[in-house]
Order: C-alpha cells, then sequence, then structure tokens
C-alpha cells in the first residue's frame, strides 16, 4: 500500500512524502525514509474553499469500482495513514491533500490486496487513459476526473513532487501497490494513476 513520510518542519511538509506500504494487509505500517531523490514541491498544495464538501464515495464503472471514502491522516511517526486490512474495500482520502474537484492535487488511497484477499483497488493495473473516475462529495455531487496517465514506481524512487506537489489544476491522484514481492512479502513497487476533472 502506498506509504508517506511527513518531516517535522513545516517548510518541508511535502518533501518526504514517499512510498506507501503495507498492502499485504501488514497491521501497521512500519516507518520509511523519504527517497533521496524526492524532490520537495516550493509550496503546500492550494487548500480548498472552507464550503468544499470532502469526499463520500468514489467509483471507477470500468473497472466495478464502487467504495466508501473514509479519512487519512497521520501516523505519530509522521507517515501518512492507510486504510485499515479489515476494511480492504474502503477508499481513503488523505486529509492533508486536495478535496477531490477543487484546485490541487486530491490523493485517494487504497489496497490491492489484504490478508483478508482482494482489495478495492486489485485491478487498478488495468485501468485505461481516458476512464471515467466519480468520486460523489457529502451533498451528493458528483465530480467526474479523466484518467491521463498511469505509471508503476519502485517504492525507492517515488515522484513525490508530481504525485503531491503544487498543482494549480483540479487533479486526482489514486495509489495502491503493485509489483514483485520483497524477502518480506510486501510489493515492492506503487501503482499511482493520474486524472483530471472533466
Amino acid at each position: 500500500m502506498p506509504r508517506t513520510t511527513l518531516p517535522r518542519t513545516a517548510a518541508l511538509t511535502l518533501a518526504a512524502l514517499a512510498a506507501l506500504t503495507g498492502c499485504s494487509g501488514d497491521p501497521a505500517p512500519q516507518p520509511s525514509k523519504a527517497p533521496a531523490s524526492a524532490a520537495a514541491p516550493e509550496a503546500p498544495a492550494p487548500k480548498a474553499t472552507a464550503t468544499a464538501e470532502p469526499p463520500a464515495h468514489v467509483s471507477i464503472p470500468s473497472l466495478g469500482v464502487d467504495s466508501d471514502i473514509m479519512r487519512l491522516g497521520l501516523n505519530p511517526d509522521r507517515t501518512v495513514e492507510v486504510p485499515p486490512a479489515d476494511k480492504g474495500m474502503t477508499t481513503g482520502w488523505y486529509t492533508g491533500s486536495a478535496v477531490p474537484g477543487e484546485p490541487g492535487a486530491a490523493v485517494l488511497i487504497g489496497h490491492n490486496d489484504t490478508r483478508f484477499g482482494r482489495a478495492v483497488f486489485h485491478d487498478l493495473r488495468k485501468i485505461a487513459k481516458g476512464a471515467d473516475i466519480v468520486v460523489r462529495d457529502g451533498s451528493g455531487k458528483d465530480i467526474h476526473f479523466e484518467v491521463t496517465a498511469h505509471e508503476t514506481v519502485s517504492k525507492n524512487a517515488f515522484p513525490t513532487a508530481r504525485v503531491y506537489g503544487r498543482t494549480t489544476e483540479r487533479a486526482l491522484r489514486l495509489i495502491t501497490c503493485d509489483g514483485a514481492f520483497d524477502a518480506a512479502g510486501h510489493p515492492v513497487d506503487n501503482l499511482i494513476v493520474y486524472a483530471k476533472r472533466k
């Protein structure tokens, strides 16, 4: 599962957002260091307006994804939370990112698999460019995003600035695990899907 780490100084808040772990259903993610190649954005992503409704549900019709969205913050070790393994069919919105549909990069995190079996983003690698992603906010409004690209990256070379960095677009990122397994049984890569509001 994706994993990100935040440094303690505000000026570098996004610098250490790194790869996610836990896709195999670990009870708790372990601390990870930011990859040395991760560039720090010059400033945090634009904040949403006070009236913006947080996301409540996400669907990807082409993949059959239909999931409620929980809120994810930071763990005590400054890593980004991931959904609990027993909620593998639920996605999570990282509340330090933009509200979906607002200017900035909104980040949704989901498991590929957990110890309980297939999870919400199990088939995410099959998503096609141009696919529709629908995020419903708390008021029931549907916001549509179009997939522009996706990539699989090593967790040791996670593109922090590209995923979490400042953007004026109304962007959406989906993150899960991918790739082969290491000796401890954890996937070594992350799959990242990039989308923009229609």
